[in-house]
């Protein structure tokens, strides 16, 4: 980078402090909607960029319903069947996680290409840019989760109890953006989408298999069953079960809800204040 743009950056940068401090909160909102707008629009033109929120779920549904459905449904107690109503609300809680991944590697891109140079040099919230990105990958989520379900059902699963449904989706679209925050943050720090990639790979692998996502802890070792005990997608895996198919609910939902807030509070500020100040 010459030294005459990275003046500029920084010059940019604290225009865009100077401007932020000054818009209202009705402004941010106007901000947040148009590049909504903006974002959604650009899914439009590039549809490939639905591939994962498409492909994702019915790969891994088929995956491990037809794979790992035998063997783990017999120590469940009811085969294939059994594994089904029990893989389907954890996938949900995975889903979360991976459109998470993907917002970092996108909004990556956007530094990449120049899209962010352009924004931060407009009179617009700063926070709204991250706002907005957040907004349109939950939708990206909510697509996500509605294409699990409906292949979810068709290979068997059974939904005992409608609200608690839509409660579990909720709770993993609650604790999707509180991780949205992290990959937001990881977006903007690292030099480049496949260095996002790399570190949402070595982080989220060992938080999804060392998990109750795929299949019961108990057999587990015992350093890693503690684990899976205050690990966050456990949490969300088994409230989600316990809303969506019965069982206890009340601890797991307020340890994800607590994950959340707590992630959402040290997070959130983090991200804003990074994509403020980078030059």
């Amino acid at each position: 980078m010459s030294a005459a743009t990275a003046t500029a950056n920084a010059t940019a940068a604290i225009t865009g402090l100077r401007a932020d401090a000054r818009i209202s909160p009705r402004a941010h909102l106007r901000h947040t909607g148009a590049l909504v707008r903006r974002n959604l629009l650009w899914i439009r033109q590039d549809p490939e960029s639905m591939f994962d929120a498409v492909l994702f779920p019915i790969v891994f549904t088929l995956l491990f319903v037809f794979v790992f459905g035998g063997s783990i449904g017999q120590s469940l107690g009811g085969g294939q069947q059994a594994y089904v109503q029990y893989i389907v609300p954890g996938l949900m809680a995975m889903m979360g996680m991976n459109m998470a991944q993907g917002v970092g590697t996108g909004f990556n891109q956007d530094f990449n290409s120049g899209v962010m140079d352009r924004f931060r040099s407009l009179p617009i919230g700063r926070g709204s840019v991250l706002f907005a990105k957040i907004s349109v990958e939950m939708v990206r989520m909510l697509i996500a989760t509605a294409i699990l379900l409906v292949v979810g059902v068709l290979v068997g699963f059974d939904i005992h109890n409608w609200p608690g449904l839509f409660a579990a989706v909720g709770l993993s679209a609650v604790f999707g953006s509180a991780l949205m925050w992290i990959f937001l943050t990881l977006g903007v720090v690292m030099k480049n989408a496949q260095s996002v990639q790399a570190m949402g790979f070595l982080v989220l692998m060992p938080l999804q298999f060392g998990s109750s996502i795929f299949a019961p802890t108990q057999s587990m070792p015992g350093w890693l069953e503690a684990f899976t005990q205050v690990n966050p997608l456990s949490a969300l895996a088994d409230a989600a079960r316990g809303l969506m198919v019965g069982g206890p609910v009340a601890h797991d939902l307020w340890l994800t809800l607590a994950w959340s807030v707590g992630i959402t509070a040290v997070m959130a500020p983090i991200a804003i204040h990074t994509f403020r100040t980078k030059t």
